[in-house]
């Protein structure tokens, strides 16, 4: 960790209590080591603390709670006990899935790029074609199928989160957005893709630039990321920081 470990320690405390303990979206439920949502989105277990209790029974109990709803996640952090809930959860039966890096930048100290890539410019969006537009670079950067976007465009018009295009003349070329936690000192950075012929250049370094500035004039200080191998090096040449990983356990 580049971070000296007592500072680590409070900032992870302080992510957990203002945003994994405090998920957004509707049907929140808490139990004894746990809290899960089970809402009409995405459904699992956002926090889990563990330590003194029998870690079993509580998976198992999940598992029991989750059945018929669908397929669920529990997402594992490194620095949640026991140490070896990861093994325990796929032993319950759980599909352990690529683990991320979770990055942490307190915007103020950020480099952040004064200037934009020659000949691209920043786009919000703001309503259903900005939405489409997003969509449509996402799925061409991650090889993904194409999604309407109806879940985002609702996000964007309700104020819980931003997004932002970077377009090369007529050519969308990079897309991400970002979340925000109410109450909370956070925001989260997500689906930062970029077009392979454009990456390189400098572009997404300035759709992460924008988030940052939307999310800072919304108040928050810190920004959270959990971020692939592409995009971690990237991050952390612009002063995040790796606090730990995060691996999704995901249950059928």
């Amino acid at each position: 960790m580049t971070a000296e470990v007592p500072r680590v320690r409070e900032i992870l405390d302080r992510f957990d209590r203002q945003v994994r303990c405090q998920p957004q979206g509707g049907g929140v439920e808490r139990a004894e080591g746990v809290v899960r949502l089970l809402g009409d989105g995405w459904r699992g277990v956002t926090w889990s603390g563990l330590g003194g209790l029998d870690a079993d029974a509580v998976i198992a109990r999940e598992v029991e709670r989750f059945a018929g709803l669908g397929p669920w996640e529990w997402k594992l952090y490194a620095h949640d006990v026991p140490t070896d809930l990861g093994e325990r959860l796929a032993a319950a039966g759980l599909a352990r899935g690529a683990e991320e890096a979770l990055l942490l930048g307190e915007i103020g100290a950020l480099q952040l790029p004064g200037t934009l890539p020659t000949g691209v410019e920043l786009r919000d969006v703001s309503d259903e074609h900005g939405v489409a537009v997003f969509m449509a670079v996402h799925a061409a950067a991650f090889g993904e199928p194409p999604d309407d976007g109806r879940w985002l465009l609702d996000e964007v018009l309700a104020g819980r989160q931003a997004a932002v295009i970077a377009v090369a003349g007529d050519l969308p070329i990079c897309a991400g957005r970002v979340e925000f936690y109410p109450g909370s000192d956070f925001a989260g950075l997500f689906g930062g893709g970029t077009l392979p012929g454009w990456r390189g250049r400098g572009v997404f370094r300035a759709v992460v630039a924008r988030r940052a500035v939307i999310a800072a004039e919304r108040g928050y200080r810190w920004l959270q990321v959990d971020a692939m191998p592409a995009s971690r090096p990237i991050l952390e040449s612009m002063g995040f920081e790796l606090l730990g990983t995060t691996t999704p356990f995901t249950h059928a």
